[in-house]
């Protein structure tokens, strides 16, 4: 991860600050968070407000966005890969509480919306930057009060104190600029995933990637050694190497159902492509397993074709 200094957590300087907007909030009560943009251990973040909700906020950590956080409604997704998350875990799992484990905070998103559509499952959140987890504990409320623990720590050494078959879904989502840091991505790090996991229980792993997708090739035959069922999901365009996009990976010791994952990728608002079972060994194939003596390789020779669908 990024790491610069950046002074005491308890003062923040914003660097600028915005303009609200105009309209009114939907909201009666709770944070009202103050647009602009402060140093953070990792950098910087900056809160925008939406121009068009006023409880909307983008979180930008170093300039990217990272976060979309609706105040006002939790359960709504703006960023494709997390509405391809909820699609996978309700596939997966029943309604009810989940126990989860989030590796990357940022604004909370996503457990804001496990917690209000999900409601008494137990979340933890591990979040690297001490700064950021306090800015967003300023401007969004107390993670408590919103259905989720927000502790600072790096994921990995995080995920270490998590006891043994105890979660229901593992979900990273965490970024040093647009790659994913390459210690959460190794096999080592994929089997203390695998040991936190309960039976039935979920990796899904959030990543960007550019043609010819390296990166995803590497993280599928990675999670392969590692994981008996393994599937790639991401906008079609990015498939056939079209252009830079998120990639969502999903692992499990048991079988996924794929036709359900394809019906709800297929209806949603941000529909996707499904590429599991021998067709994802068959995308993966030549990609070099990563350890953490072998890091990722970002431009495989000769990649396997890309899974074929019709032309939209």
């Amino acid at each position: 991860m990024l790491s610069t200094s950046a002074g005491n957590p308890e003062n923040f300087t914003w660097l600028d600050r915005g303009v609200p907007s105009p309209r009114p909030s939907r909201r009666s009560r709770g944070p009202r968070p103050e647009e602009g943009e402060a140093l953070i251990t990792t950098g910087t973040v900056r809160l925008e407000q939406d121009r068009d909700d006023p409880d909307g906020w983008t979180v930008l950590v170093n300039g990217v966005p990272s976060s979309y956080v609706d105040l006002a409604d939790p359960t709504r997704l703006v960023f494709e890969y997390q509405q391809w998350t909820a699609a996978v875990i309700d596939a997966i799992h029943p309604p009810g509480p989940l126990r989860a484990v989030h590796l990357g905070g940022a604004g909370c998103a996503f457990p804001r919306y496990l917690a209000a559509t999900r409601p008494s499952s137990r979340q933890l959140v591990l979040e690297v930057d001490e700064r950021l987890v306090d800015l967003v504990r300023r401007n969004f409320g107390a993670s408590g009060a919103a259905g989720f623990k927000l502790r600072v720590a790096d994921a990995r050494a995080g995920l270490r104190a998590v006891p043994d078959g105890t979660q229901d879904v593992v979900v990273r989502d965490a970024f040093a600029g647009d790659q994913v840091p390459s210690h959460l991505v190794t096999a080592e790090f994929l089997h203390d995933v695998d040991r936190v996991l309960a039976p039935g229980g979920v990796w899904i792993a959030n990543l960007a990637d550019r043609p010819p997708m390296p990166r995803s090739r590497a993280e599928l035959a990675t999670a392969g050694s590692v994981f008996e069922h393994v599937a790639l999901m991401a906008e079609p365009g990015v498939f056939r190497g079209r252009r830079y996009g998120n990639a969502l990976l999903v692992a499990s010791q048991d079988p996924l159902p794929e036709q359900a994952l394809v019906r709800a990728l297929s209806g949603g608002i941000a529909p996707a492509r499904l590429v599991a079972g021998e067709d994802a060994r068959h995308f993966c194939a030549g990609a070099g397993v990563v350890t953490d003596d072998q890091p990722v390789v970002t431009t495989p020779t000769q990649p396997p074709s890309s899974p074929e669908e019709p032309d939209a």
